[in-house]
């Protein structure tokens, strides 16, 4: 199958799904992975560093070993200013992947960033205007997710498990590579905090690891 992920940022892929694409890639799927947003640090945008954060993105590409990364390249931080600047770009991309299968950040996390480019997807992969298009899944980005305010419309609640237990060593080693990224415990990016996020959803759903969604739409063809 084609599978998009759609990412706000550059290692939100691995954090909330490395494990499934490493799957997915074994199973013998096409994966395109669309990360929207540059990275600005202390919200100042730094050529190099940004360089080094994409080199960072295709290191961990080759781990999970996929073929197809896009950069989209949009200001980091500010990405709720205009929906149309996502919209347009993966509009773009959306009818030259044509996917099947679609992934995207959370509507609710506790980043801006997550929650425009969520909206911007809802809009880039409507029905009518993606035929091919079966389903529809958000994830969720440890350092993100789990910080937002405890709200109703904030929860995410999944109610789809991919068992990642085979692929959770390739998933680690892939969010290594992003090196300026990595945390020390008990924060949420840490490879401890992110191997016990996978027990938890494994928990869940009766498996030793896994990677948890919410299925937002789906066809049966």
């Amino acid at each position: 199958m084609r599978v998009l992920i759609i990412a706000a940022h550059m290692d939100d892929e691995v954090l909330g799904m490395g494990g499934t694409i490493a799957r997915r890639v074994k199973e013998g799927d096409q994966i395109h992975v669309c990360c929207v947003a540059h990275r600005v640090y202390n919200h100042q945008y730094d050529e190099k560093k940004n360089r080094f954060e994409m080199e960072c993105a295709r290191r961990a590409q080759k781990v999970l070993g996929y073929k197809d990364i896009r950069f989209l390249n949009l200001p980091d931080e500010r990405l709720d200013a205009c929906l149309q600047d996502i919209i347009i770009p993966l509009e773009g991309y959306l009818a030259k992947v044509k996917p099947e299968v679609v992934y995207v950040n959370h509507r609710g996390d506790n980043n801006q960033d997550h929650r425009a480019v969520f909206q911007a997807a809802m809009v880039a992969t409507r029905p009518a205007a993606n035929p091919g298009l079966r389903s529809v899944y958000c994830f969720e980005t440890p350092s993100s997710t789990e910080q937002s305010p405890p709200v109703p419309e904030a929860a995410f609640l999944p109610n789809s498990y991919v068992n990642i237990t085979p692929f959770l060593k390739k998933k680690l080693a892939a969010v290594r590579c992003y090196r300026t990224e990595s945390r020390a415990f008990p924060h949420p990016r840490s490879a401890q905090a992110i191997q016990t996020l996978a027990r938890r959803r494994g928990v869940e759903c009766g498996l030793p690891a896994a990677e948890a969604f919410l299925l937002l739409r789906e066809r049966q063809v």
